[in-house]
């Protein structure tokens, strides 16, 4: 059995076969599936799918690209949201500046927020982080983390990946992994601990081998559990339980 860890299926994307996607990811062996939220309209839309279905778990949050658009009393509805019982994450949050710095300040403070929020409710945090290494670390260092956090969808980096190992943070790959030149995300994978690896689709985005360049969704989750293992010197089955295992207890699932 297979938990995706991080996935949007609230997008619209899915707007055509949404609950067709969701059954057919528990006949998979999907057992459930982390929907995270990306603004208040998304967070609202994870907390519905949530009541809905026993396999949807949301979060909530405010993502670094969308915060732009957001004031600072949306993390009063994101704490709102936060209170439902189908709830198990913050984020997802994070730093993005692949497209430049203009909103930097803001995200730092959106970030911030939300790691507060994390540790009011003793939940976990979910992180996005691309291009901004040195600037979350720097945020790490001086805030005081929530007890449990997640770098969703790791991209490779080793200087990065020896952070979260001193944190002992948790990080969730994705499909990239299952990518021919992903070399530098398959070794942080066969070194980090594998007590501290989770797995995800962040579907619609970054479907696996064979599937690159399509829809991604909840079901394909496997492919990246079994890239994992074929990088790691622990055998299928160990890895396919620690990882399901990890997730459980990350998410309180």
């Amino acid at each position: 059995m297979y938990i995706d860890t991080h996935c949007h299926i609230d997008f619209p994307d899915f707007d055509s076969d949404r609950e067709l996607i969701i059954e057919n990811g528990v006949k998979e062996g999907v057992a459930a599936v982390v929907n995270a939220g990306t603004d208040i309209r998304s967070s609202r839309f994870s907390v519905e799918l949530a009541r809905r279905h026993l396999s949807v778990n949301a979060a909530v949050g405010i993502h670094p690209s969308e915060v732009k658009n957001a004031d600072f009393d949306s993390m009063e509805e994101i704490e709102k949201l936060a209170s439902e019982n189908r709830v198990a994450g913050i984020g997802e949050t994070g730093l993005d500046f692949h497209y430049g710095r203009e909103s930097a300040r803001k995200q730092k403070e959106f970030l911030i927020l939300h790691m507060r929020l994390a540790r009011k409710l003793n939940v976990p945090l979910i992180v996005h982080q691309r291009d901004s290494r040195e600037d979350i670390i720097e945020i790490f260092e001086k805030e005081k983390a929530p007890e449990k956090v997640v770098f969703h969808c790791f991209g490779g980096d080793g200087k990065l990946a020896d952070y979260c190992r001193k944190k002992g943070f948790y990080i969730s790959f994705s499909g990239i992994i299952t990518f021919k030149k992903a070399v530098d995300v398959k070794k942080v994978c066969a070194e980090y601990p594998l007590e501290r690896i989770m797995a995800e689709t962040d579907a619609p985005f970054l479907a696996p081998v064979p599937f690159r360049g399509k829809r991604n969704d909840p079901s394909k989750v496997r492919y990246v559990v079994e890239e994992i293992s074929k990088v790691r010197t622990e055998g299928p089955k160990e890895c396919m339980e620690r990882i399901f295992d990890n997730s459980k207890k990350f998410f309180r699932i």
